[in-house]
């Protein structure tokens, strides 16, 4: 049976800091540009101390049996839960992200930990048999050792609970770290399971890229799991080869939204400007590429820059905003940057645009037309509250265009068609392809991307997969006693 909860020293305790420490990492609230606390960046000393714990833990829990794993699990989801509003709160604040929508995402936090709960539970291996040499043949399971957690800014608690139920989950050791600017919510959920879990299973460390690449160089790591942009998925790539690391990377989108005549258009505007504009475009699956149908164009812009004008912006914590601030300043001048050079470019700027006159790093909801398939805009991810809508005038050519990017991490079609709803998830080269929807997930379903959006999944049972090593048993029973 599993152990009853146990009260531990906080996981940050030793990372405290004081704000006005030049050599700190200090964490800000963007809708007030207001510090709200500090935490010195973590050495190679101590990433090594923290990997050193996970090692001694990994053998014991690794031997741990699957229902008992389990039994954790879901007692951490059980927490979780019932501290939903206070982890809410925590993202709200540290992201920026409005409170409805910091509460919407909760359910998922804890659905996909009694997921990974049940998930380890269960394998889908070959049968038992014999296959060759008249000998019986099966497969184990077993976990990788310690394994690498780097997470991103943007959702932070939902991506440690992603990561973090599915490592332990599988049998591993888990060190964890969050984004420097978002850590708050990763630390208490780390609290929370640490109140449970066996000594030195689940690890934080906290700091900047320099902690991120001590962790991934660290040769006891075997695994390394990030979400992040391309550019650092390929170093974490590089890096994790020296020592033949299993790697997986869910990084970047440009996500396509196809949207033909046959659709509701004025409906199906408004339902993009949300999938648009949530979390203030900051979101990996975000439905910022729209390609619409010639003979619907006109309408449907007109519709959209509609619907994105009366966005509420406002405080986060204020249950009627529905648009929120970006992560940090640096963030609002990247995609200002953006949008700039687009308008320099020859693109229209149809709203929005520019930074709001108000405290806090709030750039409007902008929409771009016009900008030619080769822009900058249309092949780079911008991760901000900026849409491009563009024209289409045949199904091959909209399926060229949504295509014709690097990423491949998501994509969405919009269409009453069959016939052209089977073509189009057939052929778009998208990890994940909606039809009439767009950005939820199901954790019975695998999420991950193609190409420049990096490899490996997360959710589902392939996501317990991926922390996981597959060996081959083959015994001759002939030779044994």
């Amino acid at each position: 049976m599993s152990k009853p909860m146990v009260e531990r020293r906080s996981s940050a305790a030793g990372f405290a800091a004081d704000i006005t420490d030049t050599e700190a990492v200090v964490v800000v609230n963007p809708a007030t540009e207001k510090s709200t606390a500090a935490y010195r960046i973590a050495t190679e000393a101590d990433v090594d101390e923290a990997v050193q714990r996970a090692a001694a833990a990994a053998k014991a829990w690794g031997n741990t049996p699957p229902v008992e794993r389990a039994e954790i699990l879901l007692k951490i989801a059980d927490v979780i839960q019932e501290r939903a509003e206070e982890f809410a709160s925590l993202e709200s604040e540290n992201v920026g992200q409005p409170i409805t929508v910091a509460q919407g995402a909760m359910p998922w936090v804890w659905d996909i930990i009694r997921f990974n709960a049940g998930a380890a539970r269960t394998s889908s291996v070959p049968a038992a048999g014999e296959y060759a040499n008249n000998s019986t043949s099966w497969v184990r399971r077993e976990p990788i050792g310690v394994v690498g957690l780097i997470t991103p800014w943007n959702y932070p608690l939902l991506m440690a609970a992603w990561k973090i139920s599915a490592a332990v989950a599988a049998g591993n050791a888990a060190v964890i770290k969050p984004s420097e600017l978002t850590p708050t919510s990763t630390i208490l959920f780390v609290d929370i399971a640490n109140q449970f879990l066996p000594e030195g299973v689940l690890n934080l460390v906290l700091g900047d890229s320099t902690t991120g690449k001590a962790l991934v160089a660290h040769p006891a790591i075997r695994m390394i799991s990030l979400t992040g942009d391309v550019s650092t998925g390929k170093a974490v790539a590089e890096s994790g080869a020296r020592t033949l690391k299993r790697i997986g990377l869910e990084l970047g989108g440009k996500a396509p939204v196809l949207v033909f005549a046959d659709s509701p258009i004025r409906e199906t505007a408004r339902d993009l400007v949300e999938f648009g504009y949530s979390n203030s475009g900051q979101d990996c699956t975000a439905a910022c590429r729209i390609i619409v149908e010639d003979s619907a164009y006109d309408e449907f812009v007109e519709a959209y820059c509609e619907a994105a004008g009366k966005l509420r912006v406002g405080d986060p914590s204020d249950p009627e905003t529905e648009f929120g601030p970006l992560i940090s300043e640096r963030q609002l001048n990247r995609v200002a940057g953006f949008v700039d050079r687009a308008r320099d470019n020859g693109a229209t700027v149809r709203i929005g645009g520019q930074r709001l006159d108000r405290p806090g790093w709030f750039y409007a909801p902008t929409v771009i037309t016009d900008a030619d398939q080769s822009d900058e805009i249309i092949q780079r991810e911008v991760f901000g509250p900026v849409i491009t809508i563009q024209r289409g005038h045949s199904d091959d050519e909209m399926l060229d265009m949504a295509n014709g990017v690097e990423y491949g991490l998501s994509a969405s079609v919009w269409t009453t068609n069959l016939a052209r709803t089977m073509r189009f998830t057939r052929e778009l080269d998208f990890g994940t392809v909606w039809v009439n929807q767009q950005i939820f997930v199901a954790s019975e379903m695998p999420f991950g991307g193609f190409r420049n959006s990096g490899y490996g999944k997360e959710l589902s049972p392939h996501g317990i997969d991926e922390y996981s090593k597959f060996k081959h048993v083959m015994v001759n029973p002939e030779l044994a006693s």
